[in-house]
């Protein structure tokens, strides 16, 4: 299978509290009309990330489908139609960002009801081939980063070469996924040995010369 990541972003003057109620109820009741969906997953910005300023994105929408070739003839639906339609009541379209991915399961533990999920948008270095950046990042990072003990479970979502294909350049080059139990989880971890380890591996294949953009959220079962 392969999963569609949509990052995003309200439209201007709506509340964060009024765009997720419409996102999880009226606009998940559309989405789950689309033919080949296999699962679906809302994942909403925690009211509390927004204390210093707004996010780069209020959360992110995953759907699974089982290829590329489904996710085209899905795109050709009345159904489709509807879902940006609708999405015109609530999604500033102009900021929204899609990458399709190959899930990459790098620490495959249970998630507790309530866990918070740790959305990272990865950029890649900018000298590095798109297939050596997806190798390093899965075969020598991912084991790295799995060895921070409050991490429960470690996806990383890689965008598919066919996003690179003709020059083209996607919104990010993948989304790393953590889930910790809770916020005091989260800051146990930064405060370990193998965060530093972590850390200090991120230049040798991400581009650090910002900060890397992340969201905390959590996540709602749409279709499982």
């Amino acid at each position: 299978m392969i999963k569609a990541i949509t990052c995003i972003k309200r439209k201007s003057g709506m509340s964060v509290e009024d765009f997720q109620t419409y996102w999880r109820t009226d606009h998940a009741k559309v989405v789950k009309r689309l033919p080949g969906l296999r699962r679906y997953i809302q994942s909403h910005a925690l009211l509390g990330g927004y204390r210093k300023g707004e996010l780069i994105y209020d959360g992110i929408a995953e759907i699974w489908v089982d290829d590329v070739a489904a996710l085209r003839a899905m795109a050709g639906t009345a159904a489709y139609g509807a879902v940006q339609t609708d999405e015109e009541n609530f999604i500033d379209r102009a900021k929204m960002a899609l990458i399709l991915t190959q899930e990459h399961i790098i620490k495959d533990g249970a998630v507790p009801d309530g866990a918070l999920k740790n959305i990272e948008f990865v950029p890649r270095k900018a000298d590095m081939e798109v297939e050596a950046f997806q190798t390093y990042w899965r075969d020598v990072h991912g084991p790295i980063a799995a060895e921070i003990e409050v991490i429960r479970r470690y996806v990383q979502s890689h965008t598919l070469l066919g996003g690179y294909r003709d020059g083209k350049v996607p919104a990010w080059d993948g989304c790393a996924i953590t889930w910790f139990d809770d916020i005091a989880a989260m800051r146990q971890s930064a405060q370990s040995a193998a965060y530093d380890r972590a850390r200090e591996d991120e230049p040798k294949f991400l581009n650090t010369e910002n900060e890397i953009d992340f969201i905390i959220s959590k996540e709602h079962v749409i279709i499982a």
